[in-house]
């Protein structure tokens, strides 16, 4: 198991403080805009967001940077099935293009790694560019049997062990295993309609 390691963001005197919390309905529309300028239009034809069509991400774990009121990043994570064993997708990962010298991303991982270890997770997995998240603990050495249900290249297929052997023996196709979106939004609107106790 690797360590997962802490970000140190050095703020200057031009960078914007930023704040990372949960995702908010409010963020929506902007969370959309970001991830078109940063993915383009074709971001919806793409093979991990067949792992996300209709589906809530993981419960806590979709997560938004701000700075100055304004949405600079997100992250989110879905529960997929890597060949039988129970892991998190973490993606789309994007980041405002003014905001990528103050560590947000970086930091936005930290944040969802470690948010993930406190809820219990045990293994994440993400198709990414190896010399960026090797430093967050990625690696390609359990994910060489694991295919997805579509075009990838072999080598950006990632995967981080949050507990010892998590993913040891993963074969197979990852598959969406997480909530439908239209369930998880019921349930959320039956919460919000129970009276509370006096």
């Amino acid at each position: 198991m690797t360590a997962l390691r802490k970000t140190t963001v050095a703020l200057t005197p031009k960078a914007a403080p930023f704040a990372i919390r949960a995702e908010r309905a409010s963020d929506v529309v902007a969370r959309e805009a970001l991830l078109d300028a940063c993915f383009g239009a074709n971001r919806h034809t793409r093979t991990c967001q067949r792992l996300r069509d209709e589906r809530a991400p993981a419960e806590g774990l979709a997560l938004s940077a701000v700075a100055r009121g304004k949405l600079v990043g997100t992250v989110r994570l879905w529960h997929v099935s890597a060949g039988g064993i129970p892991a998190l997708m973490l993606g789309p990962l994007a980041v405002e293009k003014s905001s990528r010298q103050f560590g947000v991303g970086a930091a936005l991982m930290d944040h969802a790694l470690a948010a993930a270890t406190a809820r219990g997770h045990h293994a994440v997995i993400l198709l990414g560019d190896a010399p960026y998240y090797i430093r967050f603990g990625f690696s390609a050495e359990k994910t060489g049997e694991l295919s997805l249900p579509g075009p990838f290249e072999r080598d950006r297929l990632l995967g981080l062990e949050l507990r010892e052997g998590a993913l040891d023996g993963a074969w197979g196709m990852i598959s969406a295993s997480g909530a439908p979106m239209a369930k998880a939004s019921r349930a959320k609107k039956a919460l919000q309609t129970v009276p509370h106790a006096a």
